[in-house]
C-alpha cells in the first residue's frame, strides 16, 4: 500500500508512480491518438463529409452515452472500493480478535510452554490467512516446526492446532469449562474473518458485467472522432486521448482494488498488519 500525505495534492500532478495508470495506458493512448489522427485526415481531406449533417450530428449520440457510461463507471468504482474497505475492516477485526485471545490467555495460562505455544500460533493464523489469500506464495514465513501441509487449508490447520492445545489444557486441569468457552469464541472469530476474506477473494465482479464495461468504453472512444472531428479538427487527437485516459483509468483502478489482498501498490498492507499482530501478541504473552 502506498503511504502519502493527502494534503500535498499539487505534487501528485507531476508524480508518476509505478501504480499510476498513465504508464499502463500509454501504449493504448498512443495507438488511439494515431487512429484519431487517421480518421480526422480522411474525413477532412478525402471523404468531403463536412456538409453531411447526418455525420456531423453523430456527436449527439456521445452526449447521451457519456451519461450512461459515467453511471456505470461510478457504480464500478464504488463496488470495488466497498470490497477494499470491507477487506480492511475484516483485517482490523482479525487484529482485535488476536489481541483479545492473547489478553485472555495471558491471564489464564500459567505454564510458560503454553504461553510460548500461543505466542507463536496466534500470529501464525494471520500469516496463514495471508498465504491462503495470495495463493500460498509466502508459505515460508510460517514457523517451520508447525508441520503444515501446503496443499491443505492453512488457516484451518492453525485453528485446529489451537483448539487441540486448548483441549489438552482443559484435560490437564489448566483450563475450566467456562474459560474454554470464552476462549473458543475468539478462535471462532478468527475463522469467521477467514471466511469473510475468502468470500471477497473468490467472488469477483461478474464476468459479463466487467466485459461489458470494457467493450462500452472501447467503442465509445473509438467512435468519438467520427462526429467530433468537424468541430475540433485535428484537436480531436488530444481530446480523445484525454477521454480514454479518464475512462480507462477508472476501470483499471477498480480492477486493482477489487481484490485487496494481493501485492499491488494500492492493495491493503496485509504484511504490515501480520507483523503488527505478531508484535502485539508477543508483547502480551512474553
Amino acid at each position: 500500500m502506498i503511504n502519502y500525505n493527502p494534503k500535498d495534492w499539487f505534487v501528485f500532478i507531476f508524480r508518476f508512480s509505478k501504480a499510476d495508470t498513465f504508464r499502463r495506458l500509454l501504449p493504448l493512448m498512443l495507438a488511439v491518438g494515431v487512429y484519431s489522427g487517421l480518421i480526422a485526415y480522411l474525413e477532412l481531406n478525402f471523404l468531403n463529409l463536412a456538409e453531411t449533417q447526418y455525420i456531423r450530428n453523430v456527436g449527439m449520440m456521445h452526449g447521451v452515452l457519456g451519461f450512461v457510461i459515467s453511471l456505470l463507471l461510478v457504480f464500478r468504482t464504488n463496488t470495488a472500493y466497498d470490497r477494499w474497505w470491507e477487506g480492511r475492516k475484516i483485517w482490523g477485526g482479525l487484529t482485535n480478535s488476536s489481541r483479545n485471545l492473547a489478553i485472555k490467555l495471558q491471564a489464564i495460562a500459567t505454564d510458560d510452554k503454553d504461553k510460548q505455544f500461543f505466542r507463536l500460533m496466534i500470529p501464525n493464523y494471520a500469516f496463514a490467512l495471508k498465504c491462503l489469500l495470495r495463493e500460498n506464495e509466502d508459505f515460508h514465513e510460517l514457523d517451520p516446526v508447525l508441520d503444515l501441509k501446503k496443499e491443505k487449508h492453512l488457516p484451518n490447520q492453525v485453528a485446529a492446532k489451537l483448539y487441540t492445545r486448548l483441549n489438552a489444557m482443559q484435560t490437564e486441569g489448566k483450563l475450566n469449562t467456562a474459560q474454554m468457552l470464552v476462549i473458543s469464541e475468539d478462535i471462532k472469530a478468527l475463522t469467521d474473518h477467514c471466511g469473510a476474506c475468502e468470500r471477497i477473494k473468490n467472488t469477483p465482479i461478474p464476468f459479463t458485467y466487467s466485459v461489458f464495461i470494457k467493450k462500452f468504453v472501447f467503442f465509445y472512444v473509438m467512435t468519438l472522432p467520427f462526429g467530433w472531428v468537424f468541430s475540433l479538427g485535428y484537436f480531436i487527437i488530444p481530446v480523445v486521448i484525454l477521454i480514454l485516459y479518464a475512462l480507462a483509468s477508472l476501470e483499471l483502478i477498480a480492477e486493482e482494488i477489487e481484490n485487496p489482498f494481493g501485492t499491488d501498490p494500492n492493495d491493503l498492507p496485509v504484511d504490515q498488519i501480520c507483523h503488527n499482530i505478531r508484535k502485539h501478541v508477543s508483547e502480551l504473552l512474553s
